[in-house]
């Protein structure tokens, strides 16, 4: 009897199937869990700001009415603020609105922030990480409370006292937002200074005995600032640089404590 002969299946690479295209390769899962994430926790970031927004948005008014209040008490009797845009009445308030929601979502974001990044820090780095993004949210807050209820009544008294005879003031609605802002932000951010300065320290980018011997340049650095970011008044200047010089020194006086600290550790 004869035997009939199969060919054998060539078992070679180059025949084999192509699983590359089926399932992603270890590195690629971990990453791909990982955008996953992200645009989950940026989703919520999202949400939670658009519906502190939409609640705002119905005191949108009265919002830009407190926030007037510290100009609105130097003016004229009888005068109020101007609205030279067409649609200036109704995109200032609600600009206001958004940018409050924003501001009281903050920690929110801070809690979405931190459960992102939380996973990839050594234990060391999370017990800094958290009280430091802690209290950057509570010296930005800080900061703005300082502008509204001490600067402000100071710079807004001392433009109505300086006016020209024959000149009304009246600022329009939307350079006053702008204004104010932008001043809540350059304060926000001056009152940052201690957090950067004891970051600067944990990175070994500097000591805090390098920073207190350049203290007097930093003290003109804080003035110089301070004339780029807030109006031309002198007045307003130096109630901007001398929290800023201030809180220098509390930056410099903690990151001395975190290096003694790190040097009993070690």
């Amino acid at each position: 009897m004869t035997s009939i002969s199969h060919p054998k299946p060539d078992m070679s690479l180059e025949h084999l199937p192509d699983q590359s295209s089926d399932a992603a390769t270890p590195d690629e899962q971990p990453l791909i869990a990982h955008l996953l994430e992200l645009r989950t926790r940026l989703l919520w970031c999202v949400g939670i700001v658009l519906l502190v927004f939409m609640c705002l948005a119905f005191f949108a008014n009265e919002l830009f009415e407190y926030l007037s209040k510290p100009l609105m008490h130097y003016l004229p009797a009888g005068t109020g603020m101007l609205a030279t845009e067409v649609i200036s009445p109704f995109t200032a308030p609600f600009k206001l609105a958004f940018v409050s929601a924003i501001f009281l979502s903050v920690p929110v974001l801070l809690y979405h922030v931190w459960g992102f990044i939380a996973p990839g820090l050594y234990q060391r780095e999370r017990r800094i990480a958290m009280p430091l993004l802690v209290s950057s949210v509570g010296l930005f807050y800080a900061g703005v409370a300082f502008a509204y209820y001490l600067v402000f009544p100071v710079m807004f008294g001392f433009m109505s006292q300086i006016l020209p005879v024959g000149v009304t003031y009246a600022p329009d609605i939307s350079r006053y937002l702008d204004v104010v802002l932008g001043l809540f932000v350059a304060f926000g951010c001056a009152f940052e200074i201690p957090v950067a300065t004891i970051l600067l320290v944990l990175m070994g980018v500097t000591s805090s005995a390098a920073l207190a011997e350049k203290r007097s340049w930093i003290i003109v650095g804080c003035f110089i600032v301070a004339a780029v970011l807030t109006p031309p008044d002198a007045l307003s200047q130096v109630m901007l640089a001398t929290p800023m010089w201030l809180l220098f020194e509390v930056g410099v006086f903690f990151a001395r404590l975190v290096e003694r600290h790190d040097a009993a550790t070690q």
